[in-house]
């Protein structure tokens, strides 16, 4: 069975587009990250737009009764929500934070002994979306799918690789646990039928952890940590450190970025694109960003939930006529590979 590395592997990326600058050597804000500012708040791939500081992500209390509701309108307004009461333990985000901390505090040529291959889907590297964008992001991070110990034993020795690869193995079966629980309240709140929700929710789920770093910058309102995107996945858990940063597009009203404010006690959640087709369009897949700090350094780690790669993603809420065509998840990563922005377009009915 193809894996979701293999997955990414048949879509390499040029080597200019993995390795991140070293922002311990820079005091300005080189041309190449220097993002020029846009005044067309409509565009959702524009650099600038109205923030919305009055607005926020609803939280959810996972032990609430009324939870499945709950998520499944938030994810109809929003495609996106905060959740409490989640289950995974504060220590164990503390711990991964703290890992993550010190592997990008690490000098830039250690950690550059584990730098993501063109063809390859793990390690060190910067985002998989900078191929997408003229100007480079003020971003680094770490790729994990399963056991991280083939990349992290090129960083370290013994005990620090051992403890940095327990800590990610336990965080992704937490991560992955709590996945399965909210993708069956999801389709729940879609009135899924069993059988449909037993085709989705199978032993060969695919998860990704991903350790992210926005260092602080000379000037930050020139600069982008991610641009704008929306994730592939069913749908992303993150855990963002106590600076503020990402931001959600609210698409209602006035068209919108809604800072999502850090808070130790909650996970954010965001749709991907596979919900948005399962669900025929009813959940938003959350258009995100993240703006960078100039004094303060952020750190998030996300855990992006797949079906298999093989999984033919449709419609399954047929309330209306279906507005995607069938596709296997390997093959909607080779169209958004190439089509970054249109890719939902494309399969359009």
């Amino acid at each position: 069975m193809a894996t979701l590395s293999e997955a990414y592997r048949e879509n390499p990326l040029h080597l200019h587009h993995i390795i991140p600058l070293d922002f311990s050597s820079v005091m300005t804000l080189p041309d190449s990250h220097a993002w020029s500012l846009s005044n067309d708040d409509i565009d959702y791939f524009s650099f600038n737009g109205e923030v919305g500081s009055s607005m926020t992500i609803p939280i959810i209390d996972l032990m609430d009764p009324n939870a499945m509701e709950l998520i499944g309108h938030a994810c109809e307004e929003w495609g996106a929500f905060q959740l409490k009461n989640h289950g995974i333990p504060l220590s164990l985000i503390e711990e991964v934070e703290e890992e993550a901390k010190s592997l990008f505090a690490l000098p830039t040529e250690q950690k550059l002994r584990s730098l993501r291959s063109p063809s390859g889907a793990t390690g060190y590297g910067r985002a998989r979306i900078s191929q997408f964008f003229p100007k480079s992001m003020w971003h680094e991070g770490f790729t994990i799918m399963g056991s991280p110990y083939e990349d992290a034993k090129k960083i370290w020795h013994d005990d620090d690789c051992a403890r940095f690869c327990d800590l990610m193995e336990k965080y992704q079966k937490q991560m992955r646990d709590l996945s399965e629980q909210l993708t069956k309240m999801m389709l729940n709140s879609l009135d899924i039928s069993e059988e449909e929700m037993k085709r989705v929710i199978s032993s060969n789920m695919c998860g990704a952890l991903q350790l992210n770093f926005y260092p602080k910058c000379p000037e930050p309102k020139r600069a982008m940590g991610l641009a704008p995107h929306t994730d592939t996945s069913l749908f992303t858990i993150l855990h963002q450190s106590q600076t503020t940063g990402l931001q959600i597009f609210n698409e209602e009203g006035i068209k919108r970025w809604v800072p999502v404010h850090p808070n130790p006690n909650l996970l954010v959640v965001n749709i991907g694109d596979i919900f948005h087709i399962i669900s025929n369009a009813r959940f938003r897949c959350a258009l995100h960003r993240v703006t960078v700090n100039k004094t303060k350094k952020r750190y998030s780690v996300a855990y992006f939930y797949c079906p298999p790669v093989d999984y033919v993603v449709s419609p399954l809420d047929l309330n209306s006529v279906a507005r995607f065509r069938h596709v296997t998840l390997k093959e909607y990563i080779g169209i958004k590979a190439k089509n970054f922005g249109q890719a939902l377009s494309l399969i359009s009915t």
